[in-house]
């Protein structure tokens, strides 16, 4: 194997979230790997921007990479020469799995945390987002894990910005026989989430039991409307988009259909909540991580 370099600075949480979806640089070149993370759970402004290159980085990719994170300077930039190993393997080893009711979010390097009786959905860490250990993410997981315990059933479902897949194998791993489609706006993510759905054996498809996978910018793809209505619909994206697209996500819901919002900070969620009581939702339920909520959802019969 080569060597690896790895490049981080410091960024805020919108730039952060900028990058979660496709990544273009300033010079024209093809992005490195590029992951952002929150630097600290209790400073949700403050995130980390890590790139992974195999030759040294030069001046354009410097000069890409903070104009990728402005608020950053040269002198913030970390530039690490690391062994020559496969520099994926070793950066799966340093998340930690994470439980969420009975699913169990965990990497290659920690296949043997999981324990009987959990639901085990293994992520590898990657180019798409979502590796499980985002509150957001948990949250989500935690309330689908207790919708099954109370016995809900669902037959149709969309997961809007499905990124790693993470939620859709959660949704088809309780509830088998569902139909499920799960779209997002990077294509790169799309191809990791179908890699995560063939590693956890199941499989890719539009039967009961199956995840179909498509790129698509909000609704913007014929699939997403010609599957509905959706009994249950989840959305782990961005405050922002969650109010732009409240409208067109309530028009493809069943009446009395489940709706799970995440990815919006608690200073948000006034905003995002009006924007869906506004399109006929009702909010029924809320989980709260740190400054994380998860909104439950539902459709108003009308």
């Amino acid at each position: 194997m080569t060597d690896t370099w790895k490049i981080t600075l410091p960024c805020t949480r919108e730039e952060g979230e900028d990058l979660a979806g496709e990544v273009r640089l300033a010079s024209g070149r093809e992005p490195p790997v590029i992951a952002t993370e929150e630097a600290d759970e209790r400073d949700p402004e403050r995130w980390l921007l890590t790139a992974y290159v195999e030759d040294a980085p030069d001046d354009v990719l410097i000069a890409d990479l903070l104009a990728l994170a402005p608020s950053a300077t040269r002198a913030d930039m970390l530039i690490e020469k690391l062994a020559a190993q496969d520099w994926l393997t070793m950066s799966q080893a340093g998340l930690e799995p994470i439980t969420a009711g009975r699913f169990h979010v965990y990497t290659a390097a920690h296949a043997d945390s999981l324990q009987p009786g959990q639901i085990g959905i293994r992520i590898e860490a990657g180019q798409a987002f979502g590796t499980g250990q985002h509150a957001t993410t948990a949250g989500c997981l935690t309330i689908l894990d207790r919708l099954a315990n109370e016995g809900r059933d669902f037959t149709d479902v969309l997961d809007l910005g499905t990124g790693s897949g993470i939620l859709a194998l959660g949704i088809v791993k309780r509830w088998p026989q569902a139909k499920i489609i799960g779209s997002d706006i990077d294509p790169v993510s799309v191809d990791v989430a179908i890699e995560n759905v063939e590693v956890n054996g199941e499989r890719v498809g539009r039967g009961a039991g199956e995840i179909e996978l498509v790129a698509a910018d909000g609704f913007d793809h014929e699939r997403l409307r010609a599957r509905a209505p959706y009994d249950l619909v989840t959305a782990n994206i961005l405050a922002g988009p969650l109010v732009a697209l409240a409208a067109d996500i309530a028009s493809v819901m069943a009446p009395g259909g489940t709706l799970l919002l995440a990815g919006l900070l608690n200073d948000q969620a006034a905003d995002v909540l009006a924007a869906y009581e506004a399109a006929g939702c009702r909010l029924v339920d809320t989980h709260v991580a740190g400054d994380w909520p998860t909104l439950m959802l539902v459709r108003e019969r009308n």
